[in-house]
């Protein structure tokens, strides 16, 4: 059971905070100034600033300017996608599951003028409209236990941008880059999914404007990916060798085929539709979901697996991709994923995977809270008691709740254990002599001799190393000198 407010250790917070600092994103700075840069942006990012932009960031770090947060964004030596790689391995270990989903979705920021990286006048979600915005193309992970991270990025470029050579240099686009329609780019995001050892996923989602397109299923499909992709009311299928549409499939089925099964929690508690699905092929479904209060409200999803599948496992992973939502408002909200002032093509990728950090902090938080300082595990304690007997970056023991993996202790979180004091001597047992027995006088012994007294000073000196030693002088010494 997570703990209440009053049971929260902020020491805890912090603690888990140096721990990922030190794991994700320290070790991939050279320099010490960029690297301490980079954790005050963190701290910025999860503060209760209303802004989180250059300014506001520099004067939460002390800064009288924002020069160093910009030099942190434009110009530091420092790789955004090492930092994501490593995001996303610490996420695997904490929260990696054969169950897991991969979800991918584009989102909006609004911005004025013409200079910033990506940026025209295009449709976004977000605003609900068309305006001069950024597109950002995302890929969040969510587990079994709706926990959920955003784990990739990447920024979508207009097509009429690659018109002007000019315009791309302005904005610090790598030379050459070509455009990648929206799904392109999810497939790489995807792709560096599947090539990451450490990552375990199951099923991959997304919206219609990614299972729309046939290259994207085709390459999910030759990589052996399960997938649940959205799909438009005109999808086209193929049924008994007859071309119809999604919907009218579905319109034909009886009553009896629609099944009423939750698709997860929401914020009003479980979701429940009723479902139908049409195989259409080996380990391939159309998928339709219904709104119990309005049945003319139908959504439709395009399935695909490697192995048998049942019905309640499709409309699981059909209900995780609101989750990716979720995971833009709480970014957006709570640590400035939309905030930045930086035009740039690097300095957004540096951005936002620096807000992908953050986010993930939380999420891990939320989903494993740090120990009440009151508990009293015998066996942690003796782990801690003896953790200090290893040598620095060896596997130390943090079980991070039932069905988690044991992690790394980091380097800098261990301490060599204090200088070993030698215990005190044992009292002499005492036993009352037999009153019956009459004990020998012991011969006596050989007094040593007693050096006779010399008047002495104490004198102070320094030596080759500025270290004070003291040493006694005879008094004629002294008066010499």
């Amino acid at each position: 059971m997570p703990p209440t407010v009053e049971e929260i250790d902020p020491a805890g917070w912090a603690d888990e905070f140096d721990e990922l600092f030190a794991q994700v994103v320290a070790p991939l700075f050279g320099r010490r100034e960029p690297r301490v840069r980079a954790r005050w942006y963190l701290l910025g990012l999860l503060s209760g600033l209303e802004r989180k932009n250059g300014w506001s960031l520099a004067e939460f770090a002390g800064d009288t300017r924002p020069d160093g947060m910009q030099r942190l964004l434009n110009h530091a030596r420092w790789d955004a996608d090492q930092v994501r790689d490593s995001l996303r391995a610490q996420m695997a270990e904490r929260l990696g599951n054969a169950g897991g989903v991969l979800v991918v979705d584009d989102t909006g920021f609004e911005k004025k003028g013409r200079r910033s990286s990506g940026v025209q006048r295009q449709y976004t979600g977000t605003a609900g409209k068309i305006t001069n915005c950024q597109i950002g193309v995302l890929c969040s992970y969510v587990d079994p236990d709706q926990q959920r991270v955003l784990i990739d990025r990447e920024l979508y470029l207009p097509e009429s941008w690659f018109a002007d050579p000019g315009r791309l240099a302005d904005a610090g686009v790598p030379e050459g880059a070509v455009f990648a329609t929206k799904p392109e780019q999810a497939w790489r995001m995807i792709e560096r999914a599947c090539d990451d050892p450490l990552l375990v996923f199951g099923w991959v989602t997304g919206d219609e404007a990614y299972g729309d397109n046939t290259a994207l299923r085709r390459r999910c499909t030759g990589r052996g990916v399960n997938y649940v992709f959205a799909v438009s009311c005109d999808h086209p299928l193929v049924l008994g060798g007859a071309r119809t549409r999604a919907d009218t499939a579905f319109a034909d089925l009886d009553q009896t085929a629609w099944q009423r099964v939750s698709c997860g929690d929401g914020a009003k508690g479980r979701r429940w539709y009723d479902w139908a699905w049409i195989g259409l092929g080996e380990h391939q479904w159309m998928l339709a979901r219904r709104s119990i209060n309005d049945p003319t409200n139908l959504a439709f999803y395009r399935c695909a697996a490697g192995r048998p599948v049942g019905l309640p496992e499709l409309v699981r992973v059909a209900g995780s991709r609101w989750s990716v939502e979720e995971c833009f408002q709480a970014t957006k909200n709570e640590v400035g994923l939309d905030h930045y002032q930086v035009r740039k093509h690097t300095a957004w990728y540096r951005h936002i995977t620096l807000a992908m950090v953050t986010h993930a902090h939380l999420a891990f938080l939320a989903a494993d809270p740090p120990p009440d300082p009151g508990d009293t595990d015998d066996g942690e304690a003796d782990s801690l008691a003896t953790q200090g007997d290893r040598p620095a970056g060896t596997i130390t023991s943090h079980p991070r709740g039932p069905g988690r993996t044991w992690r790394a202790g980091p380097a800098h979180r261990q301490r060599d254990p204090p200088p070993a004091h030698p215990p005190p001597p044992a009292p002499a047992p005492t036993t009352t002599p037999n009153p019956l027995v009459t004990l020998a006088t012991p011969p006596p012994g050989t007094r040593p001799p007693v050096p006779l007294p010399t008047t002495t000073t104490p004198h102070r000196s320094l030596n080759a190393a500025g270290v004070l030693n003291w040493e006694l002088l005879p008094v004629e010494d002294v008066k010499m000198r």
